[in-house]
């Protein structure tokens, strides 16, 4: 039996702002049709504009320029046109934290100016293997969300994040990690042994994902055309907290991978952790998941389940999960909790970790513990945002200039 819904503000927030596009707007995050059009608008002739949106998407998404100057296949006319009324804008840099296992964390300032307030920021965190590097990437700031586990839940949502925004925080990671051609890599990290710094993108950072669905979707296609910065569906994983509307049309209109923040097995309980799940249960969530479009043993939903000591990681919640998710291609990923301020959870003992694990794999699933990374960072989404909102000014522009330095 499932609580009633009552307090609809605590299950979501409402957005405080709404974005305003910059009199000149970056062209990053344009899709190819949205290019067509914006060469449209400078007097392109039609007959040009399929070659020149090709130009385009390499010199943007290929090569990464940040100058139109660069694009040297372009006309000079057409680039001093395009620098009169477009930029090749992304997020900036203005924190970085590296930690002792090379994960990266940044804070990212948004192109464009938010007036009467301090610019909008969001968190991107890397983090590499030696064969892959994986990029967690932000859809919000802030979040819709009120997960009593996360420390982003916390925050207030300011607004959705445009597709160039999205895009952007992979494009100003690459630039930062040198991963375009000819790029130079940096020496203070770990850094994939392969040709790419960038292999994996995980929608997991600030935000929920599914309830910023078309800039989402916008950007993930952008980010998976073989033409441009090519990363392949099966490398791009979307996490939701069960916004059961829009998984079917995420399967449909994406074609990603899935994953599933489930944490509990029980309604009462999930009620508590994710309060979303009081519009949503956990047999909503299950059947749209069984429902998503191209599930298989090849394309299995990854179920999230963070481990809080002495709340759901008993070996009856173990068993339970099992029984949950018969019949769902699927892998179940263990997550330690990693503790932040203020944070009224702790994690599992590593023991209990580790016979819950033993159940689910017995019982045919994959169930990987995730390698707790950047915890001498805090790595825990919204921490460095939430820690430099606490600067002075003076502070602020110190951590600018190291960056910049750097």
């Amino acid at each position: 039996m499932t609580l009633p819904l009552q307090n609809t503000a605590f299950v979501e927030k409402t957005p405080l702002e709404r974005y305003v596009a910059p009199e000149k707007p970056s062209l990053i995050g344009f899709t190819r049709a949205q290019l067509a059009d914006a060469l449209g608008s400078l007097d392109v002739p039609e007959a040009q504009r399929k070659m020149r949106v090709q130009q385009l998407w390499h010199w943007i998404y290929f090569r990464g320029l940040t100058s139109f100057d660069e694009m040297t296949s372009v006309s000079k006319e057409l680039r001093a046109q395009l620098a009169g009324h477009f930029t090749l804008a992304r997020p900036e840099v203005v924190a970085e934290q590296v930690s002792v296992d090379g994960t990266r964390k940044w804070l990212l300032r948004l192109p464009g100016e938010v007036q009467g307030e301090r610019p909008h920021e969001v968190e991107c965190v890397y983090i590499p293997d030696t064969e892959r590097g994986t990029l967690c990437v932000s859809s919000q700031v802030g979040c819709t969300l009120n997960c009593t586990f996360c420390h982003t839940g916390t925050q207030r949502l300011v607004r959705n994040l445009t597709a160039g925004e999205i895009v952007g925080q992979v494009m100003a990671a690459r630039d930062r990690l040198g991963d375009w051609p000819g790029g130079t890599r940096p020496t203070d990290g770990l850094v994939p042994s392969g040709e790419r710094c960038i292999t994996n993108i995980v929608l997991m950072g600030m935000g929920e994902p599914l309830y910023n669905f078309d800039s989402v979707r916008d950007a993930l296609l952008i980010m998976a055309d073989g033409e441009g910065i090519a990363i392949s569906k099966r490398r791009i994983t979307l996490s939701t907290s069960g916004v059961v509307p829009n998984i079917t049309r995420a399967g449909a209109e994406i074609g990603c991978m899935l994953a599933v923040s489930l944490h509990a097995v029980r309604d009462e309980l999930r009620n508590e952790l994710v309060p979303l799940n009081r519009k949503y249960p956990i047999a909503e969530l299950l059947e749209a998941c069984r429902n998503y479009p191209g599930v298989s043993n090849a394309k299995r939903i990854t179920f999230e389940y963070v481990m809080l000591k002495g709340v759901n990681d008993s070996i009856d919640d173990a068993k339970a999960l099992v029984r949950l998710l018969k019949g769902i291609p699927a892998k179940i990923n263990l997550i330690p909790f990693n503790p932040w301020p203020g944070s009224k959870y702790e994690c599992s003992d590593w023991g209990q970790i580790e016979k819950f694990s033993q159940v689910v794999f017995d019982a045919g699933y994959a169930s990987p513990v995730r390698t707790p990374r950047g915890r001498d960072i805090l790595a825990a989404c919204g921490q460095l945002k939430s820690a430099t909102e606490k600067l002075s000014a003076r502070e602020r522009m110190a951590l600018r200039a190291m960056v910049m330095v750097e």
